[in-house]
């Protein structure tokens, strides 16, 4: 038996066999965060782009003693996990004599389900549903054939290697927690995807899982993920989102309806009945209030979702004790109106620690109540922070030039005798202060409510025109993106300009890097989601700071919370919300040692405000100038560079 190496010999026995160069960022976060390991002790990682943090991560965890559960936030990074990295780090790891085994976890309406692809289950008045009609039905025949290609091959049954679907397609072959009948109780229990997912996560010393599954676990308190002492959280700026996410409800007339028809089958009383008239009373109390946050529930509200709790309860006692629990069709009727109390109780306690607002219909969607958590960190620090050793990673953490803004979030306090943690910043492989200029335009006017005015318009038109195209646009609404987009294609209609919305964000995203001379104007899922290294991308356009709206039901609640608890909400919510947007939105410019460029941000507040120093210490250090003549005369002389580039020779073979 080998002896096992020091975490230092088997990052360098890795990063060798990989092909790659030791940086010294990476040797260091990989030290820190065994030594977290080793001590119990939360760190805060901050390691920028090209970094190599997975590698940096990965490495201790393998080392560990116990099972590691690492966690991300988007499907992206879990695949390159999955994927690439883990692969590769185990092949060139495997005389070393440690525990590579790993595994992935998910929820399980990501696997497909073979009782609901062999078995069907019945509508909602208790007739098998027959296959769809049309487009939706040969897709639903593609996913059963691949699943049973998966189930015989002994494949994962994941939702991401199947084949290209909608969410709708999807729903026909896959179930939720609640419809699951468990895997005793199916006649498919043994081949199930979730369930050898699960034992697969079992027997292994790495879980890689998102961090939906991981509140869920830690902090709902279901348990999802097998015991674990070490969790590392990549992508970690978004953690406080995904956990509200998790923990938050939604309630319509039209699912508490759905619940009733699907119950009166199974229930032989009134009760089906009671439900339907309760959500007829939801229905009407929707109608009579607006769309907002509610401080207080209005009163036909309170009493109208008292009536559904009580009716929803009611129902479920009407299920009889002892009939077949393996009837796929009861399961799931009787887990939709579980489904219906557990969000109706809540929602009618009027909780303080709860947000309850009603969002705006829309033409796909009815109005539907929401109640989410006012604040996370509490539940964070006494379920999660107590109980395990934390690993906090991002490129993105240190907010207005320290750890303590994101730490706090987390749950965790300053000089924190209970909790000791600590922050490390090992910093980033480029060099932000040659590669990148941060311009601030700050002879521009203030952004107004009513989107893009003239000089901003003006403003985009010579910046992209400067830079030939290549301009990523980081808009802070559609409407915004749509009207740059129309003006800059009008203007300079030599230049390709793509609007999120002309096609699916993977195609958009290809003809973006595949023609220089391209323009991409886009919202939120730009800011963060896309990785475009070289010269395709060499200006990144902000057109304003990306406060939250002063109505967002949830950011606004917490904020005033922070001004009545005698705080800053301003600068605890707002500014860390934009803080945050703009640390990710900038970093799409500079992804490798040669990509150079400017971000320009439109919004002369950044310059102007006081808060403007805090945000600023929020981005990489980029060299910085509010004069338009030197961001356009940077432009044009790297425009010029890329065009020479392109139009030398090729080498000889």
């Amino acid at each position: 038996m080998p002896e096992t190496p020091s975490v230092t010999e088997l990052l360098s026995t890795a990063v060798a066999a990989l092909g790659g160069q030791e940086r010294a960022g990476q040797v260091a976060m990989a030290e820190a965060v065994a030594d977290a390991m080793k001590k119990g002790e939360h760190l805060l990682v901050q390691a920028g782009t090209g970094t190599g943090k997975s590698l940096a991560y990965l490495v201790p965890s393998l080392l560990h003693g116990d099972r590691v559960v690492v966690a991300t936030a988007t499907l992206a990074l879990q695949h390159q996990l999955v994927e690439r990295d883990l692969p590769r780090l185990v092949e060139a790891v495997s005389e070393s004599g440690v525990d590579t085994s790993y595994a992935v976890l998910k929820g399980r309406s990501n696997y497909a389900c073979l009782h609901r692809i062999r078995e069907g289950v019945p509508d909602d008045q208790g007739a098998l549903v027959e296959l769809p009609e049309g487009s939706l039905g040969k897709k639903v025949l593609e996913l059963r054939s691949w699943a049973e290609q998966e189930s015989e091959g002994g494949g994962s049954g994941e939702r991401d290697n199947a084949p290209r679907h909608t969410d709708k397609e999807w729903r026909q072959v896959s179930v939720n927690h609640r419809e699951c009948l468990g895997a005793a109780k199916c006649p498919f229990g043994q081949e199930c995807f979730a369930e050898r997912a699960k034992e697969k996560a079992h027997r292994s010393h790495l879980v890689v899982t998102n961090h939906s599954l991981l509140a869920i676990d830690a902090i709902e308190g279901v348990p999802m993920i097998p015991e674990y002492d070490v969790v590392v959280i990549d992508e970690a700026h978004e953690l406080t989102s995904r956990v509200t996410q998790a923990a938050t409800d939604e309630l319509w007339a039209a699912e508490v309806e759905r619940a009733a028809r699907r119950s009166q089958r199974h229930v032989d009383g009134s009760e089906a009945d009671d439900l339907a008239d309760a959500a007829d009373a939801l229905r009407q109390a929707i109608n009579e209030v607006r769309p907002g946050r509610f401080d207080r529930i209005p009163q036909d509200l309170g009493d109208a979702l008292v009536l559904v709790r009580d009716a929803a309860r009611a129902c479920l006692s009407a299920y009889p004790k002892g009939s077949d629990d393996a009837d796929a069709g009861r399961q799931q009727a009787k887990g939709a109106v579980q489904e219906v109390f557990a969000t109706a109780e809540r929602m009618a306690a009027d909780l303080d620690s709860d947000v309850l607002w009603m969002s705006e219909g829309t033409e796909r969607m009815p109005p539907r109540l929401c109640v989410a958590p006012l604040q996370v960190w509490g539940p964070m620090r006494q379920k999660l922070l107590t109980d395990k050793t934390v690993v906090f990673t991002s490129a993105t953490l240190r907010l207005g030039g320290d750890f303590g803004t994101v730490a706090t979030s987390f749950g965790l306090r300053p000089d924190d005798q209970e909790m000791p943690w600590r922050g490390l910043d090992v910093g980033s492989p480029f060099d932000y202060g040659r590669q990148a200029i941060l311009y601030v335009a700050r002879h521009l006017p203030p952004p107004g409510r009513d989107g893009l005015g003239a000089a901003q318009l003006d403003e985009i038109v010579d910046l992209v025109d400067s830079a030939n195209g290549r301009t990523l646009g980081l808009f802070s609404s559609r409407r915004a993106a749509e009207a740059a987009a129309v003006v800059v294609r009008e203007r300079l209609p030599h230049l390709t300009t793509l609007a999120q919305g002309d096609a699916q964000l993977p195609e958009l995203a290809a003809q973006f890097v595949g023609d220089p001379h391209t323009c991409l104007f886009g919202t939120l899922s730009l800011w963060q989601g896309l990785d475009v290294p070289g010269d395709t991308c060499q200006l990144v356009l902000i057109d304003r700071i990306p406060f939250p709206r002063p109505d967002d039901p949830l950011l606004s609640a917490r904020q005033k919370a922070a001004d009545d608890a005698g705080g800053n909400g301003f600068m605890q919510v707002a500014a860390t919300h934009a803080a945050l947007l703009l640390a990710q939105g900038s970093g799409r410019l500079i992804r490798t040692h040669t990509d150079r460029g400017v971000v320009a941000v439109l919004d002369p507040r950044l310059a102007t405000a006081r808060y403007g120093g805090f945000l600023k210490a929020s981005l990489p250090p980029m060299w910085t100038t509010t004069d338009p003549g030197v961001a356009r005369q940077a432009l044009a002389r790297l425009s010029a560079t890329a065009l020479d580039l392109s139009a030398a020779p090729s080498p000889a073979p």
